[in-house]
This record gives C-alpha cells, sequence and structure tokens, in this order.
C-alpha cells in the first residue's frame, strides 16, 4: 500500500498561509503539515523528519513547500533545506514566498504569448520587489534586454546585481522613476511592460505607457486600486487598448493558480525536485500556457 502524499508546509509568517493550503489540498496533496513563523536556522529537523521517516523508495510521496510574504527569508530557508538533506535521502521542494514564482511565470508566460522575448526590449516597475525581480530574471533568460525600474536608482543596480548571479549572461539596466506621470522616460523603445509594484500604487500613467510607439503587451499584477498601470482593470485578458494588449492581475490570475497546482503535483514524481523561478516557469509552458 503506497504512502499517502503529505506536504510540509514551511511558512515565515506566524499564520500558515491559508490559501497556499487550500491549493496544496485541491493539487492532491493528501496530508498537509503546516509550520508558521519557520526560521532558516530551524529547518534541519523538520527536514530530516521528513527524510528519515520512510524508505528511500517512498520519498517521492513526501515534498516541501516553501511559502510566506518574506522571500529573502524564503530563499534562506530553501538554502537551508537543501543543506540538510543527506546524500540520496531527499524530498522535493518548492519555494513559492508570496506567490513570487508564480505570479511572474504566469506574467512572462502572458507577455510571450504576444511579443517575442528574444531580443526584446521589456521594462519591469517595481522592479525591486520580490515579484519583480523574479519577473525581470525570468525575462532576461528569456533573451530580453530588461530595464529594471525603481524609485531609487541604487536599489535597482542592486537588484540587477543579483539577478546576475542567477543569470550571468542577462542584459540588464537599472532605471529611476520619481512619479506615474514621468514614467514615459524610462518606458521609450519598450516592446513589453509588466508591472509589479506594492499593491494600491500608481507606476505609470496611462498618457505614460499608452504614448509608447513600439509597446506591444502592457501588464499590471497590482489588484487593489489604483491600479499599477493607469487605464489597465485587474479583469483584463488579452484586451487591446489602442495598439497594446493588456492583462491586469486577475487576468493572469487563471495561468498563476493552474502553474501553481501544477507545481504542487510535479513535487511528488520524484524526491529530488527543487523548483525555484526557472523550473516553475519550465511547467507553466509544458502546461501549454505560452
Amino acid at each position: 500500500m503506497s504512502k499517502p502524499r503529505v506536504l510540509i508546509q514551511l511558512d515565515s509568517d506566524r499564520h500558515p498561509s491559508s490559501f497556499d493550503a487550500l491549493v496544496a489540498i485541491d493539487a492532491g496533496v493528501e496530508r498537509l503539515l503546516p509550520y508558521g513563523q519557520v526560521q532558516p536556522e530551524e529547518v534541519t529537523s523538520l527536514v530530516h523528519g521528513a527524510i528519515f521517516t520512510r524508505s528511500p523508495q517512498e520519498l517521492s510521496n513526501t515534498a516541501l513547500f516553501i511559502g510566506g510574504c518574506d522571500v529573502a527569508r524564503g530563499e534562506a530557508i530553501l538554502a537551508a533545506v537543501q543543506q540538510a538533506f543527506v546524500g540520496p535521502l531527499r524530498v522535493s521542494v518548492l519555494l513559492d514566498a508570496n506567490g513570487a514564482n508564480t505570479t511572474a511565470a504566469a506574467a512572462v508566460l502572458a507577455a510571450a504569448r504576444h511579443a517575442d522575448l528574444d531580443g526584446a526590449t521589456a521594462v519591469v516597475l517595481g522592479g525591486t520587489g520580490p515579484v519583480g525581480q523574479r519577473v525581470a530574471r525570468l525575462l532576461a533568460r528569456q533573451g530580453a534586454a530588461v530595464r529594471l525600474v525603481s524609485r531609487s536608482l541604487q536599489r535597482a543596480e542592486q537588484a540587477c546585481q543579483r539577478i546576475r548571479q542567477a543569470v550571468p549572461e542577462a542584459r540588464l539596466e537599472p532605471a529611476a522613476c520619481s512619479s506615474a506621470a514621468s514614467a514615459g522616460a524610462v518606458l521609450t523603445g519598450a516592446h513589453v511592460l509588466i508591472a509589479a509594484g506594492a499593491a494600491g500604487v500608481e507606476l505609470a500613467s496611462e498618457q505614460a505607457w499608452s504614448t509608447i510607439p513600439s509597446l506591444r503587451v502592457a501588464i499590471d499584477l497590482n489588484a487593489v486600486p489604483p491600479a499599477g498601470l493607469a487605464g489597465i482593470e485587474p479583469t483584463d485578458k488579452a484586451r487591446q487598448r489602442g495598439q497594446v494588449i493588456c492583462y491586469g492581475a486577475i487576468g493572469v490570475g487563471g495561468a498563476k493558480m493552474k502553474i501553481h497546482r501544477a507545481a504542487i503535483q510535479r513535487l511528488f514524481t520524484a524526491n529530488h525536485l527543487v523548483l525555484d523561478a526557472e523550473e516553475v516557469l519550465d511547467i507553466g509552458k509544458e502546461l501549454g500556457l505560452t
């Protein structure tokens, strides 16, 4: 008799995410073990509990999910998890803190439906945030020249440096923009625009983005009014506004959910998988979301 599929939810927040728990259950997880306020230095015993209680042949029925609002802590937890594995005694693990990987993958795949990313110029507003950095990283992997924009040029430069550690060949340009009305200056020559800023913060006025002649697709990942890209509705899904194809947060949300569920299911196909941004994007491609 096969062992039940058990997902151990490692969440940096006080209360493990009910959203992530429900997605896991809908994805076929039979037992969910949620832990909150997880610190990187505390994961070794949790990992050892996962890898030493089942035979090597049964380890593919156990997996780890790393969530929480703090993506940097999630990355630290992932590193600690991998260090805690003992040779072949390991289980598969998915990092999706703050939904950064699944959201970024859904946004990049939406953009790819309407623009050839290889060689395109892409602008990421709010590029220093957790989702923005993942979006910029995935766009760079696809061959785009990425202009990463923040209110602070220094923070934009630091984010570019972090991305280059993962993608040495990335073509990245840090840029600063102080107001939504002046965003047109950093959008010059853009084919793809993705806004990944904080909820309820307008990053570009409609006049700023809608008058860029080269722009083909614009995606706003903010679902809380006001829109990050003024004039784009959260429910927009491949909606034509002028010459630009537009997506809102809900418009890419369906793809994000499909990727999230599929990534959870993928964890139980083997015991050695590490699913980070690139692997999550590949799952979206396999689902035919391009």
